[in-house]
């Protein structure tokens, strides 16, 4: 339960230490004393956000701090799951620290720096707060269901459930992909055989583009290289008599003859020969250069023009190279093939389907015996409630109703089930969604008839009820406080309250 709290610096609030004990315990007082204060610290402690602007003027930084004790075997189990080990103690500390330069808050569990998400899990084993607002979450027909399955205690079912269902998502939208229109289907076949077959017709190879481009601009110079590549051979090694390579293996046999009257001429007759050599490399290559062109380079020119024509026209129409023209290829041959074999695949889905089905419809249906015993006991506790709470002519039902067979069935993430909650506030009225007929004060009684049967079997030790009284009567307000009391013989019950009736039971 919670034991101690301090707060400084928020609100009205400088600073202030309040010790709790078991049993049921009242904050009351005129508007703006500071109750609501006091519960929003309690809230920043379970992970509510933090806004700077809930700091004291003038200060530079506020803080909660809460420490709790007497906590139950299933709570320091479910803690230690969480990565809190509170030991033999079982006492458990949180504290928050809000910055106003930074407007971000500081967190410790235990006295470790901890994240929100953490402080939130924590908190929600520690700490149930009813509000006003619960009387608008009550008169949402989507809530009851959630309701329901927490005081059911379902969520292990619901958890193995909702993997099947979740696998039956995913089939049915598989055939919904696979079951559009027969037309459209072998229109797209078409389409994609007509693209293959185009792109498949040009042999692309990948870097092609780029050697087709180089071998088109050396035949745009032909002429150019014919003629200046043509003369450096000729000139290097061609001509029989007059050439660079004749002249220098000249030179260097006549240098050579001199070795023996000058210490250095053998070394220049080899250096020369290694000119030779270089200027004979040289003549080969430019021969190379002038031997690329083959043919009649106009109509070579021709065909590397039309063949990166074609394959500028693939670019603009499938990718904006050859490598995403390859690529949109394999991906359409791809398609083709599912669309090809989209029958066997719609076959195969559809026996899936059944199977995933009958497993859904066994595992909801449980589900739905275990509702149905528990809205039948839960109506009869509310009753029981509200007829204290004076409201004794006011039933109230749960109603589950469920699909006949497996072939009726209409699954959801929560089953099979619809779930209302339904009163018929006099003898022989039928019964009507509670929304449509409830008061205020009404929907604050029954509320607190369903918070005061669930909380018995929530496990939080330490349960907050913030002005559920409002818009009921002094008379029934002390049969409220009477039911509080009574609910804190298990329960540490705290009540944010104007009524005095309500604060005399405390």
């Amino acid at each position: 339960m919670l034991r101690s709290l301090h707060i400084e610096n928020i609100a009205v609030i400088k600073s202030v230490d309040i010790d709790f004990d078991s049993g049921f315990s009242v904050f009351t007082g005129e508007t703006g004393a500071g109750k609501s204060v006091v519960i929003g610290c309690i809230n920043l402690l379970l992970g509510k956000k933090a806004d700077k602007e809930l700091i004291r003027r003038g200060e530079a930084h506020a803080e909660v701090y809460g420490f709790f004790d007497g906590l139950s075997d299933d709570t320091v189990n479910a803690l230690f799951t969480l990565g809190v080990d509170v030991g033999e103690s079982r006492e458990i500390t949180l504290s928050r620290t809000i910055s106003a330069e930074e407007g971000r808050s500081k967190i410790k569990i235990n006295g470790r720096t901890a994240g929100l998400a953490q402080l939130r899990e924590v908190g929600s084993l520690l700490v149930a707060i009813h509000g006003q607002n619960d009387t608008r979450v009550l008169s949402d027909e989507a809530n009851h269901i959630a309701i329901l399955d927490n005081y059911a205690g379902l969520s292990v079912e619901l958890s193995e459930y909702r993997e099947v269902y979740s696998r039956l998502t995913e089939i049915n939208s598989a055939l919904k992909e696979l079951e559009t229109d027969d037309f459209a289907k072998r229109r797209e076949a078409e389409m994609l055989s007509y693209q293959i077959k185009d792109i498949e017709a040009m042999r692309l190879k990948s870097g092609e583009e780029e050697k087709l481009s180089e071998k088109r601009e050396i035949l745009r110079s032909a002429e150019r290289i014919k003629k200046q590549a043509g003369f450096t051979y000729r000139a290097l090694l061609g001509n029989e008599k007059a050439n660079a390579s004749y002249i220098i293996e000249r030179a260097a046999a006549s240098i050579a003859m001199l070795a023996d009257v000058i210490p250095d001429a053998e070394d220049i007759s080899k250096q020369l020969y290694d000119c030779k050599y270089k200027v004979d490399d040289l003549a080969e290559r430019s021969l190379a250069v002038f031997s690329e062109i083959d043919g009649d380079p106009v109509v070579e020119l021709d065909k590397i023009e039309a063949r990166l024509d074609g394959i500028d026209k693939l670019k603009k129409k499938y990718g904006g190279s050859i490598e995403k023209i390859l690529e949109f290829c394999a991906s359409a041959k791809e398609r083709l093939a599912k669309l090809e074999s989209a029958d066997d695949e719609r076959i195969r889905l559809e026996m899936l389907k059944k199977e995933t089905i009958s497993k859904a419809y066994i595992a909801a249906e449980a589900i739905s015996r275990k509702r149905k015993a528990a809205a039948e006991r839960l109506s009869d506790a509310v009753c029981e409630v509200i007829g204290y709470l004076d409201m004794p002519k006011t039933r109230f039902l749960i109603s589950v109703i469920s699909p006949n067979g497996e072939a009726d069935a209409a699954f959801d993430a929560n089953g099979i089930d619809s779930v209302a909650f339904l009163i018929a506030p006099n003898a022989g009225d039928d019964y009507m969604p509670m929304a449509r007929i409830a008061s205020g004060g009404e929907l604050a009684r029954i509320m607190l008839a369903l918070k005061s049967v669930i909380t018995d079997s929530d496990g939080v030790s330490t349960v907050i009820f913030d002005e559920v009284d409002s818009g009921v009567s002094g008379k029934t307000s002390r049969k409220i406080g009477v039911k509080l009391k009574a609910l804190a013989s298990g329960s540490q019950i705290l009540c944010v309250t104007h009524s005095a009736q309500i604060a005399s039971v405390a």
